[in-house]
Protein backbone atom coordinates (compact mmCIF):
# COMPACT_ATOMS: atom_id res chain seq x y z
CA UNK A 1 0.00 0.00 0.00
CA UNK A 2 1.16 3.47 -1.03
CA UNK A 3 0.85 6.61 0.69
CA UNK A 4 -1.00 8.21 -2.15
CA UNK A 5 -3.51 5.28 -1.96
CA UNK A 6 -4.29 6.01 1.78
CA UNK A 7 -4.80 9.82 1.18
CA UNK A 8 -6.75 9.20 -1.98
CA UNK A 9 -9.02 7.07 0.66
CA UNK A 10 -8.53 9.48 3.43
CA UNK A 11 -8.27 12.48 1.53
CA UNK A 12 -5.82 15.43 2.29
CA UNK A 13 -6.93 17.72 4.21
CA UNK A 14 -4.70 19.42 7.01
CA UNK A 15 -5.20 21.56 9.34
CA UNK A 16 -2.35 24.45 9.92
CA UNK A 17 -0.97 26.83 12.15
CA UNK A 18 1.48 29.62 11.37
CA UNK A 19 4.76 30.03 13.48
CA UNK A 20 3.60 33.00 14.84
CA UNK A 21 0.31 31.69 16.40
CA UNK A 22 0.50 31.63 20.52
CA UNK A 23 0.70 27.98 22.48
CA UNK A 24 -2.97 29.06 23.66
CA UNK A 25 -4.33 29.21 20.15
CA UNK A 26 -2.40 26.15 19.01
CA UNK A 27 -4.17 24.23 21.54
CA UNK A 28 -7.45 25.67 20.91
CA UNK A 29 -7.04 24.65 17.48
CA UNK A 30 -5.87 20.97 18.08
CA UNK A 31 -8.89 20.86 20.73
CA UNK A 32 -11.50 21.67 18.40
CA UNK A 33 -10.33 20.21 15.37
CA UNK A 34 -9.84 17.45 17.40
CA UNK A 35 -6.18 16.58 15.89
CA UNK A 36 -2.72 15.70 17.60
CA UNK A 37 -0.97 17.60 15.20
CA UNK A 38 -0.57 20.40 12.80
CA UNK A 39 1.65 21.72 10.00
CA UNK A 40 3.12 24.78 10.49
CA UNK A 41 3.10 27.40 7.28
CA UNK A 42 4.65 29.92 6.64
CA UNK A 43 3.78 31.68 3.47
CA UNK A 44 2.61 27.86 2.21
CA UNK A 45 6.18 26.40 3.01
CA UNK A 46 6.63 24.20 5.96
CA UNK A 47 8.48 24.91 8.36
CA UNK A 48 7.65 22.48 11.30
CA UNK A 49 5.04 20.46 13.19
CA UNK A 50 3.33 21.36 16.23
CA UNK A 51 1.98 18.37 18.36
CA UNK A 52 0.29 17.71 21.64
CA UNK A 53 3.66 16.66 22.66
CA UNK A 54 4.88 19.76 21.85
CA UNK A 55 2.78 21.77 23.56
CA UNK A 56 2.51 19.80 26.70
CA UNK A 57 6.44 20.11 27.01
CA UNK A 58 6.54 23.69 26.49
CA UNK A 59 3.61 24.53 29.49
CA UNK A 60 5.77 21.63 31.95
CA UNK A 61 8.98 23.78 30.88
CA UNK A 62 8.19 27.44 31.00
CA UNK A 63 4.12 26.67 33.06
CA UNK A 64 1.28 29.39 32.00
CA UNK A 65 3.53 31.71 30.37
CA UNK A 66 4.45 28.94 27.65
CA UNK A 67 0.77 29.86 26.57
CA UNK A 68 1.28 33.19 25.59
CA UNK A 69 5.09 31.89 23.58
CA UNK A 70 4.72 31.70 19.73
CA UNK A 71 4.62 28.14 18.61
CA UNK A 72 7.81 28.54 16.67
CA UNK A 73 9.58 28.67 19.99
CA UNK A 74 8.37 24.79 20.50
CA UNK A 75 7.58 23.18 17.34
CA UNK A 76 9.54 20.80 15.88
CA UNK A 77 11.73 22.62 13.70
CA UNK A 78 13.45 19.25 11.82
CA UNK A 79 10.32 17.94 9.86
CA UNK A 80 10.14 14.45 8.54
CA UNK A 81 8.40 13.70 5.66
CA UNK A 82 6.63 11.55 3.36
CA UNK A 83 6.53 10.89 -0.33
CA UNK A 84 3.43 9.84 -1.96
CA UNK A 85 5.51 7.12 -3.47
CA UNK A 86 6.93 5.50 -0.12
CA UNK A 87 5.26 2.30 1.19
CA UNK A 88 3.25 2.00 4.72
CA UNK A 89 6.01 -0.80 5.88
CA UNK A 90 8.69 2.12 5.37
CA UNK A 91 6.89 4.65 7.21
CA UNK A 92 5.66 2.36 9.74
CA UNK A 93 10.20 1.48 10.18
CA UNK A 94 10.65 5.35 9.98
CA UNK A 95 8.06 6.63 12.61
CA UNK A 96 8.74 4.20 14.84
CA UNK A 97 12.88 4.46 14.84
CA UNK A 98 12.37 8.31 15.11
CA UNK A 99 8.98 8.06 17.69
CA UNK A 100 6.98 10.56 15.69
CA UNK A 101 3.25 10.41 15.30
CA UNK A 102 2.83 12.56 12.36
CA UNK A 103 4.29 12.85 8.53
CA UNK A 104 3.19 15.84 6.05
CA UNK A 105 3.45 14.10 2.61
CA UNK A 106 5.22 16.90 0.27
CA UNK A 107 5.27 16.97 -3.51
CA UNK A 108 8.12 19.26 -4.92
CA UNK A 109 8.16 20.66 -1.34
CA UNK A 110 4.02 21.51 -1.79
CA UNK A 111 1.93 20.00 0.96
CA UNK A 112 -0.44 17.25 0.07
CA UNK A 113 -1.67 15.40 3.28
CA UNK A 114 -0.83 14.37 6.21
CA UNK A 115 -0.07 10.64 7.63
CA UNK A 116 -0.54 9.40 11.14
CA UNK A 117 0.64 6.19 12.80
CA UNK A 118 -3.45 5.72 12.80
CA UNK A 119 -3.73 5.70 9.26
CA UNK A 120 -0.86 3.38 8.88
CA UNK A 121 -1.45 0.79 11.54
CA UNK A 122 -5.36 0.40 10.36
CA UNK A 123 -3.69 0.14 6.71
CA UNK A 124 -1.93 -2.57 7.76
CA UNK A 125 -4.63 -4.46 9.77
CA UNK A 126 -6.48 -3.99 6.43
CA UNK A 127 -3.63 -5.89 4.46
CA UNK A 128 -3.14 -8.55 7.15
CA UNK A 129 -7.07 -9.12 7.23
CA UNK A 130 -7.44 -9.34 4.01
CA UNK A 131 -4.80 -12.01 3.32
CA UNK A 132 -5.82 -14.34 6.16
CA UNK A 133 -9.64 -14.22 4.59
CA UNK A 134 -7.79 -15.23 1.49
CA UNK A 135 -6.28 -17.43 3.08
CA UNK A 136 -9.31 -19.21 4.84
CA UNK A 137 -11.17 -19.13 1.20
CA UNK A 138 -8.25 -20.66 -0.45
CA UNK A 139 -8.09 -23.75 2.64
CA UNK A 140 -12.06 -24.06 2.48
CA UNK A 141 -12.20 -24.72 -1.29
CA UNK A 142 -9.24 -27.32 -1.38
Amino acid sequence: MLVSQILKAKGDLVFTVGPAETISAAFALLHSRRVGAMVVLDADRVVGIVSERDLVRAVAKEGVAALDKSVAAFMTHDVIFAEPGETVDSLLGRMTDRRIRHLPVCVDERLVGIISIGDLVKWKISEVEAEADGLKAYIATG
